[in-house]
């Protein structure tokens, strides 16, 4: 996966940051018990254990759900900062960690989408308020970010990652491209060739509609 830059969490450090900074694992390995019980305790040495053992099955199930990009490896990242976080819920005696880490990556997926489903009902309802809102200078006149809003409905299932990635969170999040490319890792010139591309091929497919509606 690639390595995204992030900020600590409320005096927690980031995932990927404990990772490198934890001493080297000993020759001879805790067990997967041994690793659950100090993950409870708060032992950083267990959560860099717990992430190599475990993040590969969680990246597995977030790929399934999104495909490979951004947004698998940002519910890899989220499932094991929320377990790190409220660590103090799991016991275990209720079940072995990996399967803790199942449920918990499981709620992130649902969330994901969730949160996906209303960015774009959302986008769907402001292009229908302003379909509904005749322009009094001229009712032909179509807003070109409205167009492009509508018709990024239908382009999303036919760009792959991570161009889809960076349209979303530059039209549904409403992030600038510092931010996208700060979230992303992608460089910033990436992250405008990829926008300007997509737009254009959005200007010509309306122009094209545009014109069959009116011979």
């Amino acid at each position: 996966m690639t390595a995204v830059s992030r900020p600590r969490l409320a005096g927690i450090p980031y995932v990927r940051e404990v990772v490198r900074e934890v001493a080297p694992v000993p020759a001879a390995e805790p067990s997967d018990a041994e690793v659950a019980r100090r993950f409870c305790a708060g032992d950083e040495q267990a959560l860099a254990e717990a992430y190599a053992r475990w993040a590969g099955q969680v990246h597995g199930m977030a790929v399934r759900a999104f495909g490979p990009g951004p947004d698998a490896e940002d519910v890899t990242q989220q499932t094991f900062v929320a377990a790190w976080t409220g660590r103090e819920g799991y016991s275990p005696a209720a079940g072995p960690l990996p399967a803790w880490l199942v449920g918990i990556c499981r709620h992130k997926i649902a969330d994901t989408w969730a949160k996906m489903a209303r960015q774009r009902r959302s986008a769907e309802a402001a292009a229908a308020d302003a379909r509904s809102r005749p322009d009094p200078t001229d009712t032909t006149r179509v807003d070109d970010a409205v167009a492009d809003r509508v018709l990024l409905l239908g382009e999303l299932n036919r760009i792959g990652q991570p161009q889809r990635r960076i349209i979303e969170l530059a039209f549904f999040a409403d992030l600038t491209h510092t931010q996208i490319a700060a979230r992303t890792g992608i460089p910033l010139g990436t992250v405008k060739s990829h926008i300007r591309r997509t737009l254009e091929r959005l200007r010509d497919r309306l122009e094209v509609d545009g014109a069959a509606l009116h011979p």
